[in-house]
């Protein structure tokens, strides 16, 4: 017990830790920014784990076939935000089930990159990894980037470690200081007043619905493009499961999101740690601390927190 004590305020004291820590929860956060405006509209989106998925494997596919690591980024982006606007017009215009449709997204999405994988390259062995100028860069701030502890933490992140806060601050002034906003919430807490109120239901919510997708693929695109510089079957591994879980934890907000999202990424990070692998612990059974987490972050807001009035019930114009 003693080691395995040690074993954890060495890696708590390490400023790897929290660098990675940071990274991971930047990466979680981005979904869940767009499983936030979604669910605040009324659709649920637990389809953003294939729409990772796919941006991932987009990302990697079109900066390796175009050289242009700016290219794959925006295609990762458009990837998810197609697969998004799929998930709208069946949950939307046909008022299918959202979970069946998300979930159907996700296997497809799974099947689909895999058989891309076997199509386009020699015996499906998948793409080399990737050279270090057709990464997403990291950034170093100068002298910043020097300071003890901090500076490895906070200033020698990847580049989209610094959009997703702009897009984390962005999407908070948005819902919560204008009148878009005021209607996002409308719509997803009493979209018939809404309607009343002359907003376009239909509208606002396919609107959130595409942005959920476009901050996945982007998320898909950070891990395949700027973690990892490779894309692996399945890269994901329950990622968008967690974002959403984090969207529930953080209580529908973004900031509340953003503090789920750190907690998660600790557990990331965690899940990577060697002196924890060192002390005697079994890998696999570090690897399964993100997951319990978001389990005891669930389990712990059964009754607590109240979701959206409309989320997840399809709406017909004109209907009470």
């Amino acid at each position: 017990m003693s080691m395995l004590l040690h074993a954890l305020l060495q890696v708590l004291a390490s400023s790897n830790t929290w660098q990675t820590t940071l990274a991971f929860a930047a990466l979680l956060l981005l979904p869940a920014l767009g499983g936030v405006i979604s669910e605040r509209s009324g659709v649920v989106n637990i389809a953003m784990e294939g729409m990772m998925l796919v941006g991932a494997y987009a990302g990697v596919a079109i900066t390796v076939t175009t050289h242009s690591v700016w290219l794959g980024l925006l295609g990762a982006i458009l990837c998810g935000g197609l697969l998004s606007l799929i998930h709208a017009i069946v949950s939307i215009n046909f008022k299918a089930d959202q979970i069946i449709s998300g979930l159907a997204i996700n296997i497809v999405a799974l099947g689909l990159t895999n058989y891309l994988i076997f199509v386009q390259t020699p015996n499906g062995q998948g793409f080399p990894q990737l050279a270090a100028n057709l990464r997403l860069p990291a950034l170093s701030w100068g002298p910043l980037a020097n300071l003890p502890f901090v500076g490895p933490v906070l200033f020698q992140q990847n580049i989209l470690f610094y959009l997703s806060i702009v897009i984390l601050l962005a999407i908070h002034f948005l819902l919560f200081r204008t009148n878009i906003g005021l209607r996002i919430r409308a719509v997803g807490e009493h979209p018939q007043a809404a309607d009343t109120a002359g907003v376009n239901v239909r509208l606002v919510r396919y609107w959130c619905v595409v942005g959920s997708g476009l901050l996945s693929g982007l998320a898909g695109a950070f891990l395949s493009l700027g973690i990892v510089g490779i894309f692996i079957t399945n890269m994901t591994d329950g990622r968008g499961y967690i974002a959403l879980a984090a969207v529930i934890f953080g209580k529908y907000t973004p900031l509340g999101a953003a503090g789920a999202c750190l907690i998660f990424g600790l557990g990331e990070a965690l899940s990577f740690s060697s002196p924890l692998q060192q002390a005697g612990i079994d890998p696999n059974l570090i690897a399964t601390i993100p997951y319990i987490l978001t389990v005891i972050a669930l389990v712990g807001l059964v009754g607590r927190t109240v979701i959206p009035a409309a989320d997840g019930l399809p709406y017909e114009p004109g209907s009470e």
